[in-house]
């Protein structure tokens, strides 16, 4: 892979020392917390709904960073993780949807290349259900991905395009890491996704896919270039926030960065499905509506939706 290593903006790291990784478990084995609350599955989810749509935009939450985009007749998916595990920890709540219920998938969007959200064994799965699959990835993953056995790739960088059936895909930055080894940290990219209409006209909206990212310029500079509708924001695995501070949002912030791209409407993700850091579903669902409260924004520009739920746009 080579030896160049990939960087935040402003030069901002976010490696941890071997101290600062044991501090963390060691607050974290003195934590208790309650974790009986589990995201509900939308009781109105209609995989034949989602199979047969073929003309309207719309946005369907599996899980996590998983997503279902469908617009102009193309079904994305984004980060697709359909692991019953992340590690030693068992998922919190089943996928929203289930993998063999999916419509035909023409493409999908990875935003880096941690375990949590470029899942081997969903992708391979996705592969032998759509052998035309294609994969758009951050710069850096596509030889890894081939040795792995994918061959329909493209590769982007940070403010890089292309187009897919009338769409245009923009990579787009976003303040993280990554790595799937001891010895490749920050050997690919990261970053979050634009996804729009080819040629949109500037009252046309995009959709947001923020991907994993701590509160930095980029949100406002992505709200500078583009119209976006829907911004689909992290809002777990935060605490503690001295320790995941750079790498993840708070819930407050993923409000601030909503704000600073200029968003009309907010979908939360990132939280439900894995136990990644100390912080509860609950916890980021409570800090999200009270600093949406807080701010006086209206309510109808957030939608929390339900594992399998739907947003039609």
């Amino acid at each position: 892979m080579g030896k160049f290593r990939y960087e935040n903006m402003n030069g901002v790291s976010v490696s941890k020392s071997f101290s600062e990784i044991r501090q963390w478990r060691k607050e974290r084995s003195a934590k208790r917390k309650d974790l009986s609350f589990v995201v509900p599955l939308c009781p109105d989810a209609s995989a034949e709904w989602l199979q047969e749509n073929r003309s309207r935009t719309a946005v369907t939450w599996i899980g996590h960073a998983t997503f279902l985009v469908q617009m102009n007749g193309v079904n994305l998916l984004t980060d697709p993780v359909w692991a019953e595990r992340m590690g030693f920890a068992k998922r919190l709540a089943p996928p929203g949807i289930a993998l063999e219920k999916l419509p035909a998938i023409d493409a999908v969007l990875l935003s880096h290349s941690h375990y949590d959200h470029m899942h081997i064994a969903s992708l391979k799965a996705l592969h032998r259900r759509n052998p035309g699959m294609k994969l758009y990835v951050p710069a850096g993953l596509a030889a890894p991905l081939r040795r792995r056995g994918f061959a329909r790739m493209t590769e982007l960088n940070w403010w890089e395009k292309t187009e897919l059936a009338g769409l245009e895909l923009h990579f787009v930055p976003a303040q993280h890491w990554s790595r799937r080894t001891l010895t490749d940290t920050n050997r690919s990219h990261w970053g979050g996704w634009i996804i729009q209409r080819s040629g949109a006209s500037q009252e046309e909206e995009a959709i947001y896919f923020a991907g994993d990212s701590g509160y930095f310029p980029g949100f406002k500079l992505i709200g500078e270039r583009y119209r976006i509708g829907t911004a689909l924001m992290p809002i777990g695995a935060y605490e503690p926030e001295w320790f995941m501070g750079k790498q993840h949002v708070t819930p407050e912030q993923a409000v601030q960065a909503f704000v600073d791209c200029g968003a009309e409407r907010f979908v939360p993700m990132h939280y439900g499905a894995f136990r990644l850091a100390d912080d509860t579903p609950r916890e980021a669902l409570d800090r999200l509506l009270a600093e949406w409260q807080r701010r006086g924004l209206p309510p109808d520009r957030l939608h929390v939706l339900l594992h399998g739920g739907t947003l039609k746009l």
